[in-house]
């Protein structure tokens, strides 16, 4: 069995055959977390995560959607994000309305695709602020976060200090994608947190690389520190890369990390499955 972190199951991506899907996910005994991004996003998820077993889900606008801008992924077609603002209220409702909510993200700090014709103190000053927010929804309700960070790992650290200084975020949370160094991987760790690695850690070096850049981080990660997910559909793994992503794959993940690490695919899936277990208080 293994538990794939962060997906994104009921994404429009599988509106004709999400069911399919699931199925073959049980089939190769992955369990899953999907993972809402604005309030509709969100409030499927639950419904999700309510009509199937193995299946939970978290809560949060992403901040992607603070402003309209394009994604552009590889495995599917280009959209636009709508603005949406963080309604406290709805999210803490919709927190209280199902047990199968886990966490509150995925949330935070994103300077990677801000839009050009914004002013980037503004944006950056609302990314902050409603990440803030959601830490506090997650300090009231006693569960951990689901972090996106692009380009702001200095930024985030901080933020995070600050709370875990206060003694607040105690359910702590995962650092979702982690595609950083090392020095900052081991700080979210010292605060307490977990990373989680996608099929990005599949993909040979770039041009002028001897190896995957993550690689090291892998090598240097304890295991009790690292969960595995797919963040699907996007950012599919080697021997899958650019079509459609689904949980599944998840294992294409988990073989690499023992591959790097130089130890059995049954001791990765074995023991980022009780870290999981144990970050998200769910009994598989």
């Amino acid at each position: 069995m293994i538990i794939d972190t962060h997906c994104h199951i009921h994404f429009k991506a599988y509106e004709d055959d999400m069911e399919e899907v699931i199925k073959r996910s049980a089939e190769a005994d992955v369990f899953m977390i999907t993972v809402g991004t604005q309030s509709t996003t969100s409030k499927n998820g639950v419904a999700v995560a309510e009509a199937h077993d193995g299946i939970w889900c978290t809560i949060g606008l992403h901040p992607n959607h603070l402003f309209k801008v394009a994604i552009d992924e590889a495995e599917l077609p280009t959209f636009m994000t709508r603005a949406e603002d963080f309604d406290l209220e709805y999210y803490r409702t919709l927190a209280r309305s199902s047990k199968k909510v886990v966490a509150i993200g995925e949330c935070g700090l994103d300077y990677f695709r801000i839009p050009p014709e914004l002013n980037l103190a503004a944006v950056k000053e609302k990314q902050e602020r409603v990440f803030r927010q959601h830490l506090d929804l997650c300090e009231e309700l006693s569960l951990p976060v689901v972090i996106h960070v692009r380009d702001a790992h200095r930024e985030v650290i901080r933020i995070l200090k600050e709370y875990r200084d206060a003694g607040k975020l105690k359910r702590a949370g995962v650092i979702h994608c982690y595609s950083g160094a090392w020095n900052d991987a081991r700080a979210y760790f010292n605060l307490g947190f977990l990373i989680s690695f996608t099929g990005t850690i599949t993909f040979p070096p770039r041009k002028g690389e001897s190896e995957n850049a993550v690689w090291e981080t892998i090598r240097q990660a304890p295991l009790k520190n690292i969960m595995v997910e797919t963040d699907a559909p996007y950012l599919t793994p080697m021997p899958h890369r650019g079509k459609r992503n689904e949980p599944a794959y998840v294992r294409f993940v988990a073989e690499k990390i023992a591959e790097i690490k130089n130890i059995s695919f049954e001791e990765v899936a074995a023991q980022t499955t009780t870290n999981a277990g144990k970050l998200f208080g769910i009994s598989v």
